[in-house]
């Protein structure tokens, strides 16, 4: 079986090394800023490398060329930028998977608001920024301050929060200004800023049924880290507790309506002052910040193995997922001053990685005590300040 892999950004060698465990022949796409990464080439067979700035054209057009002379099994997106050009190549060589039609709704943050709005899932209100009579009612209807999103950026790239409807204004005339047609604002939202504190719930799903999940507050949320700077920190809740309950419920509510069938997601949902849950994104992909590294510390599950595990058998091969384990995990990230940080007085027992990455600071700590892995991430958080942290201003659009 031939797998080929589609990678903007550096990730997924468990995922290629479990391929490869499995007797695939693996092919990596790569944007040529990517050749000297670590990757694990020990378990690819062929690296195709296109140019930096390559649109989804230039990407059907590389994996058809390989095609003439190879027979090409499945396509996979590793990164969330990918999800629409595997999309795009699967439809072009007739390869089965998820087609354009679903993956919009995983990488345009419009069109899955407007799917989950209409399936009754909670969402904060919205519009699209594209007719100025509704935008101008949508204004004058909720209140501020609302939030300027583009529609298929990722992380807090991009985002705005703006207090009037003058802003909006102004902001609105200086994207249309852009000479990139796609960074104008016909590609953006405005939502209301709803505040309160953040969940992610990163799934396994086989034949449309999630069969895996993680439940994982941010003790910030993640666009107030890119706007501020700070440290990063997300953990297990408490399990059995009443939010885990909902967000299972919420989260399998959601895959099913946007139609998901196979793979890995990681989804964001918000819990506002009142209590109700808000649903804010979903991706398919494996979750950043070494979130997966954290899932795979509490419960013994993978996701990147057990994801490549459910590509190769496709529905067609019975799967059964890993014992699992109940414990807690967390991660605490940051940004550092260092080239490459020394984290090595932080010696407790509970730290179970050690994540190397140029000019940035993190440790996942796990314990079958939910209490304990509370107590380590504040104070190693307080640590990472003194010791690490360094403070970028946030991108306005993500790099080439």
């Amino acid at each position: 079986m031939t797998v080929v892999c589609l990678a903007s950004y550096f990730k997924g060698n468990e995922f290629l090394r479990q391929l490869r465990c499995r007797g695939c022949r693996v092919v990596l796409v790569i944007k040529e800023k990517l050749r000297d990464e670590e990757w694990a080439r020990d378990s690819i067979d062929e690296t195709l490398t296109v140019p930096n700035g390559s649109n989804a054209d230039v990407f059907v057009e590389v994996v058809s060329e390989f095609a003439r002379h190879n027979r090409v099994d499945r396509i996979v997106a590793l990164e969330e930028y990918d999800v629409m050009h595997a999309a795009m190549i699967r439809e072009h060589l007739r390869i089965p998977g998820m087609g354009t039609t679903t993956a919009r709704l995983f990488r345009d943050k419009l069109a899955m608001r407007v799917k989950a709005f209409e399936a009754g899932i909670r969402v904060p209100d919205f519009v699209h920024v594209l007719n100025y009579d509704e935008i101008r009612r949508y204004m004058e209807t909720v209140p501020a301050p609302w939030v300027l999103k583009p529609r298929s950026d990722v992380s807090a790239v991009g985002i705005q929060k703006l207090h009037d409807s003058e802003l909006v204004w102004r902001a609105i005339d200086a994207l249309d200004a852009r000479p990139v047609v796609t960074e104008r604002s016909t590609h953006y939202l405005l939502e209301r800023f709803v505040p309160g504190d953040v969940f992610h719930v990163d799934s396994l799903v086989e034949n449309g049924e999630v069969i895996f999940t993680g439940v994982n507050r941010y003790w910030r949320p993640p666009m107030e880290v890119a706007h501020k700077g700070g440290v990063f920190l997300t953990n297990t809740v408490r399990r059995g507790c009443e939010e885990e309950r909902q967000l299972l419920e919420m989260n399998q509510s959601l895959l099913k309506t946007l139609g998901f069938v196979r793979g890995a997601t990681h989804a964001e949902f918000i819990r506002s002052a009142d209590g109700e849950f808000y649903f804010l994104e979903v991706a398919g992909r494996v979750g950043g910040a070494f979130i997966s590294d954290s899932l795979e510390a509490a419960t013994g599950v993978n996701v990147w193995r057990e994801w490549a595990n459910l590509e190769i058998g496709r529905g067609e091969a019975a799967y059964d997922l890993p014992a699992q384990r109940a414990d807690y995990a967390g991660v605490v990230l940051a940004l550092a001053r260092q080239e490459w940080p020394d984290t090595s007085t932080y010696a407790d027992s509970e730290v179970v990685l050690r994540p190397v990455k140029r000019h940035h600071a993190a440790l996942v700590v796990a314990s079958p005590d939910y209490d304990r892995v509370q107590y380590l991430l504040g104070e190693y958080a307080r640590r990472f300040e003194e010791d690490f942290l360094a403070v970028l201003p946030p991108m306005e659009r993500p790099p080439a």
